[in-house]
């Protein structure tokens, strides 16, 4: 599982789209047997879930996290 540390030297590209809707991502949050990446809107909506079950939540431009 990627560290927070490691994650800092990831970019995400125009290709990163959202799990939910197809949107940009802006977030990633890393879970136990995965990865699932999340636009603004649903990282906002979501983001009391992704808080208490994601191991790591990276955002990139600190907008949302």
């Amino acid at each position: 599982m990627a560290t927070q540390e490691q994650m800092a030297g990831r970019e995400l590209t125009a290709e990163d789209r959202c799990d939910s809707c197809n949107a940009a991502a802006k977030v990633i949050a890393t879970f136990l047997n995965g990865e699932l990446m999340f636009c603004g809107h649903h990282a906002r909506s979501l983001k009391d879930s992704l808080l208490k079950q994601a191991a790591n939540v990276y955002d990139p431009e600190d907008s949302i996290f």
